[in-house]
């Protein structure tokens, strides 16, 4: 049973991220705008994040700069992809290269040459809120005794699907996505939709990384993210774009990772190579896409460019 409560704790923890990161994959690919790009909004999340949890000391802080970092690298991709018709995939791949980039060039700048940013102390981290709650060592103590950021990842799973199913904002959202052009008819500006829907999707995905930065791992690297952002994706597909679905994909995820996690466990009475656990999720995401990609029915009109007008 301990062994069952490590990896369901494992799990929540590196599912937390990618559930961040699909809900801002949902919010913008139902507007219409597929978000390939969500790989370096989380990037520089976790990156702005990391850095003003070490030079602020303010978790909460921090966590919100991760999040206005992912929106600002977004609103680049709304401009090209609304406002000048680019193409959704070149654009969201152009920011996944630019963002390591940036993310690295000022982490040089700011820590003296160095790649990586100073370890965030432990005082500094998201908290977790149910220490002490448990006993100690315990199975839900285990469990449960977690950053704060999965809980608010879970609460945002609620909310997104609230948003997006029972506001107005959410109808004019699916409205744009589905047929824009009759959307517009009906008096909802559709770039304004999108803008807003593609820089809720940054903020989603900024936290997504410094939830990684500010709670996992306590600083950023320049390979931290390494292909997260491109499984959040997954979990939009294989949630056919609903919040609540890309949740559930998100957790078969993570505990995919958990478990590459477990079974590096050097006290094991087996060995397996690191090079195929690490594999692992990225194996797991591939037979997902294989399976239910065909049956995943995406928004009528994502990816399609649209101008005032048209029908």
């Amino acid at each position: 049973m301990e062994d069952l409560a490590l990896i369901l704790s494992t799990t929540l923890m590196y599912s937390t991220p990618l559930i961040f990161a699909a809900l801002g994959g949902v919010f913008s690919e139902n507007s219409g705008i597929v978000n390939i790009g969500i790989e370096g909004m989380m990037t520089m999340g976790a990156f702005a994040g990391a850095t003003a949890g070490y030079m602020l000391g303010n978790p909460w802080l921090s966590f919100l700069i991760g999040g206005l970092a992912g929106a600002l690298f977004a609103l680049i991709h709304a401009i090209a992809t609304v406002s000048f018709n680019a193409d959704h995939t070149i654009s969201g791949v152009a920011l996944n290269l630019l963002a390591p980039g940036v993310a690295l060039f000022a982490s040089k700048i700011i820590f003296d040459g160095a790649t990586m940013t100073p370890t965030i102390s432990m005082e500094n981290k998201i908290p977790r809120p149910l220490a002490g709650v448990f006993e100690g060592g315990g199975i839900l103590d285990t469990i449960f005794n977690t950053y704060a950021t999965v809980y608010i990842a879970f609460i945002l799973v609620a909310i997104v699907w609230y948003v997006l199913y029972k506001t107005k904002f959410g109808l004019r959202v699916r409205a744009v996505g589905e047929h824009p052009g009759a959307a517009d008819t009906l008096g909802v500006n559709v770039s304004k939709i999108r803008y807003a829907a593609v820089i809720i999707s940054g903020l989603l995905a900024g936290f997504g990384g410094a939830s990684l930065s500010l709670a996992v791992v306590s600083s950023f690297r320049p390979t931290l993210i390494s292909g997260q952002g491109y499984i959040a994706m997954a979990a939009v597909i294989f949630g056919k774009w609903r919040p609540q679905w890309a949740m559930v994909a998100c957790l078969l995820f993570g505990f995919s990772t958990s478990l590459s996690v477990y079974f590096g466990n050097p006290q094991l009475p087996f060995s397996i190579n690191e090079n195929l656990l690490s594999m692992i999720p990225y194996i797991v995401t591939l037979i997902v896409l294989v399976l239910f990609v065909k049956s995943s029915k995406a928004p009528a009109a994502l990816g399609n460019t649209y101008k005032k007008g048209e029908r």
